[in-house]
């Protein structure tokens, strides 16, 4: 463990560079002065000690090219493919320093299974999800070389700054949010846990240290100082300062008020001076700091150099007591630092998988089809077959990319268009202000044509997309020859099919729209350009042919062979034979696919001797004699020179005698050629009506299928409203029904007296009754419905007998008289007075 005076010098490095000035400089004290030169010595030795592991670290893991233990031919491949610029694009979306360099190492280093790629892109299809979920986080806030520095600093036991432990707090609770966010989707679905697989399982397996953040906010002030309650020590030390520098203010004001000549106070290298004019000459003694002609002298009074001596010294102990706070948040980290390692780290590749599904949705990729071929097409077809997640245009095609672009001319494309906005904006905001500073009408006018002028070339950016490719390549074909004129975009397609390859192997979506299908390759080997080797004397052909060498001596069954202009550079005849050559070598025992482009016609007719070739050319525009970019594909290209001659007014009889030369057969290949791109032309736009149709067919399933949901939502809602009006109604009929019953039950009863003689009656009328049952049973039954029928009168009657508000009643239940005071006829309720005795009865409990 170091000495505690190197460490609290250390974490207050900043603070003593700016505070500790040399005290024979300034004429300070002995003790002082070897003090201030101690602690000096101490934190330049230590820094050095400390920098050299992080130079070291930097050196091994700074920015590196393409890794230079690949092949060399390997090496040109990707150089020629513009693969390190497509990686500095795609790095640029992560959001910081560390991610930036991780995303480049991981890009650049092709060295990959097959195990590694299908891992890499569930990693981004995992970060798009959490995109789309908005679960995912933006990394700008973090800054990982803080935070790097910190962890560096508690491994060697060293007390970390204020900013250190801010942000190593900031990567703590980010990745906090981050586990929240998780877990929020988790909770409202629990299949967003394998959907965000394997990112899920990497979040939920953070352990964030809560007692270490809560340390670091008691101690640490949001701008990285620490608190003055971290401790009484250093509450203490900073009081004294600043008693100190009140005391030194006030000294100096008294000395420059008592002058005449103007003084001007100031702070160098933390001791308190006067400097005064060239002309002017002080009355106090001092000591000379620094003195210059006509630049004025710098002094330190002589009753202020023991006070500057003290607040050194305090400002010392003031660097000590925060280094001690400090040390504090060290040990903490110490105990966690596996945790606190693990979460970094965990951030930096979470940020890698970030950049590249920002990229990937940035540029509307498409998730690829990744798959690994097998030696025999049948095992391909038999392993797809009993995949009946594959779709039919999965199986058919070795690659399937429709409307596929090259990364770097969208990429290229987009800047353009950001600048041109932006300079549309600076004009605007140009305008703003001259009107503001009312400038003339002329320069306004002029201004504005000039507006104008860069809102056309925005809107024609805008429109001027690049054109895609739509890249089909049957199963069948190991060799596809691409013929077309010159700046037709061969060169372009070839570049955007190695690109495609490469970005699906690293876990990038492919530029293109679904379903993109590419398999994967081991080599993406490339020779394009111009190889011309000075330093090897070598021509332009012997440069080719030294690339397609080393590519035939590398490539696999497994690899992907880009090669442009093939027998170019030489004698048509020669150049043409060697093409076919090297094209069916290919073929036979090469690489698993190989695109080639040539201008030489005899490399057309290999697709109708060998079915492991076939045929495509860039459409060319004759109408306005020039490239459409366009691929037609199972149709050779054919010659457009005399054409175009014609077209550009070339004389007949020169014409005539090149078509002649030209041979009658080349003639009649022509027209047949002409014939199929019309048929292929034909065909295109069949498929392309097709597919309008068919576009049209989904949105009015679509619609259907929305009509469906909202008959089926009106449905339940009128099935909900009638069962709710039936609800009602049987409630009203149930109320009506308690009421009527509560009304036949409310008949008033008759006083005692009346009871015992009703009694009477009724027991003498039963005792007649069955003293006569036997003589006259018809008469008996008469007499019992006449008695029913006055009962129901009686009732009747009594119940139109009401009482009203201030009528006298009788209250059986207590014998005694109540007059009415409210009457409710619905409810059957009453309330009567009896004395002072307010009640509320039935009407059946009271008699009029």
């Amino acid at each position: 463990m170091p000495s505690l005076a190197l460490l609290y010098n250390l974490s207050s490095s900043r603070f003593l560079i700016k505070t500790l000035g040399t005290s024979t400089a300034c004429g300070g004290g002995g003790a002082a002065a070897t003090t201030t030169r101690f602690i000096q010595f101490q934190l330049n030795t230590s820094l050095s000690f400390l920098c050299r592991p992080l130079v070291a670290s930097a050196t091994v893991s700074g920015n590196s090219s393409l890794s230079s233990d690949q092949p060399s031919v390997v090496l040109d491949s990707l150089r020629v493919l513009q693969w390190d610029q497509l990686c500095d694009c795609v790095a640029s979306f992560a959001g910081t320093s560390l991610g930036k360099q991780a995303t480049k190492e991981q890009l650049r280093n092709l060295d990959k299974r097959y195990e590694d790629s299908v891992r890499l892109l569930e990693e981004t299809n995992a970060a798009v999800e959490m995109h789309k979920y908005g679960a995912m986080m933006d990394f700008t806030g973090i800054d990982v070389a803080l935070v790097e520095t910190a962890i560096k600093c508690a491994r060697r036991g060293f007390p970390v700054s204020g900013n250190e432990a801010l942000a190593l707090v900031t990567l703590l609770q980010f990745a906090e949010a981050l586990q929240l966010n998780v877990k929020a989707a988790i909770k409202e679905d629990s299949e967003w846990f394998t959907r965000f697989m394997p990112l899920s399982e990497l979040i939920m397996e953070l352990v964030i240290s809560q007692p270490l953040i809560r340390l670091v906010e008691q101690l640490v002030d949001e701008d990285g100082s620490v608190k003055d309650s971290a401790s009484s020590t250093l509450r203490h030390a900073r009081n004294q300062v600043r008693l100190l520098e009140r005391k030194l203010y006030q000294l100096m004001e008294s000395m420059v008020r008592n002058e005449t000549s103007t003084l001007e106070i100031c702070n160098v290298d933390g001791r308190w001076c006067i400097k005064s004019d060239a002309d002017t000459r002080p009355a106090f003694e001092g000591l000379l700091l620094a003195s210059g002609s006509g630049a004025g002298s710098l002094l330190e009074p002589l009753p202020a150099v023991p006070l500057n001596d003290e607040l050194q010294q305090a400002r010392a102990s003031v660097a000590k007591a925060e280094a001690e706070v400090l040390l504090k948040i060290t040990k903490k980290m110490q105990m966690e630092l596996n945790d606190i390692e693990n979460v970094f780290n965990s951030m930096i590749q979470i940020d890698t998988i970030n950049a590249r599904a920002r990229y990937s949705l940035s540029f509307e990729g498409a998730c690829p089809d990744l798959y690994l071929p097998q030696d025999n097409d049948s095992a391909i077809d038999a392993e797809t077959a009993s995949d009946s997640s594959i779709s039919l245009t999965q199986k058919k095609w070795t690659v399937y990319l429709p409307k596929a672009y090259h990364p770097l001319l969208l990429q290229q494309h987009r800047h353009n268009v950001k600048m041109a906005m932006n300079d549309l904006s600076d004009a605007n905001a140009e305008i703003r202000r001259r009107k503001q500073l009312r400038g003339l009408a002329k320069w306004r006018e002029e201004k504005n044509l000039n507006v104008s002028s860069l809102e056309m070339k925005v809107a024609h950016l805008k429109g001027a997309l690049p054109v895609p490719f739509d890249i089909f390549i049957s199963q069948t074909t190991r060799v596809l020859v691409i013929t077309g004129p010159n700046t037709g975009g061969k060169t372009i397609c070839l570049k955007t099919v190695g690109l495609a390859a490469m970005m699906a192997k690293s876990g990038l979506y492919v530029l293109a729209s679904e379903p993109a299908r590419i398999p994967w390759f081991d080599f993406v080997l490339a020779d394009i350009g111009d190889e011309q080797c000075l330093s090897q004397s070598l021509s332009t052909f012997s440069g080719h042919l030294k690339q397609i060498s080393e590519i035939k001596s590398i490539s696999t069954s497994l690899s992907l062979v880009l090669l442009d202009e093939v027998g170019a550079g030489t004698n048509p005849l020669e150049g043409a034979a060697l093409g076919m050559s090297l094209l069916e070598s290919f073929a036979d025992d090469g690489a698993l696919l190989t695109i080639a482009t040539t201008h030489h016609g005899e490399l057309k007719t290999l697709k109708y001797s060998n079915d492991a070739f076939e045929n495509a050319c860039m459409e060319f525009d004759e109408v306005n004699l020039k490239p459409t970019y366009r691929i037609l594909w199972g149709v050779p290209g054919r010659s457009n020179a005399i054409n175009i001659a014609e077209r550009l007014g070339m004389p007949v009889e020169i014409l005539d005698n090149a078509r002649e030369l030209y041979g009658a057969a080349s003639a009649e290949i022509n027209e047949v050629i002409v014939d199929m791109e019309r048929f292929k032309q034909d065909y295109h736009e069949n498929v392309h009506e097709a597919q309008h149709y068919l576009r049209l067919t989904k949105k009015l399933y679509q619609s259907l299928l929305l009509a469906r949901e909202r008959i089926m939502e009106h449905a339940m809602d009128e099935r909900y409203r009638i069962t709710q009006e039936i609800s009602e109604a049987a409630a009203a009929a149930r109320s009506i029904i308690h009421r009527k019953v509560r009304e036949s039950r409310s008949v008033p009863t008759q006083p005692s007296k009346q009871i015992k003689v009703d009694k009477e009656r009724h027991t003498s009328t039963n005792v007649h009754h069955h003293s006569t049952i036997e003589k006259n049973e018809t008469p008996t039954a008469t007499k019992t419905a006449v008695s029913m029928d006055n009962t129901k009168q009686s009732i009747t009657e009594r119940k139109r007998e009401l009482p009203k508000v201030g009528d006298k009643v009788n209250v059986p239940s207590l014998n005694k008289k109540a007059t009415v005071l409210n009457l409710d006829p619905s409810k059957e309720d009453i309330v009567v007075q009896a004395g002072n005795l307010k009640l509320k009865l039935k009407l059946a409990d009271v008699v009029n």
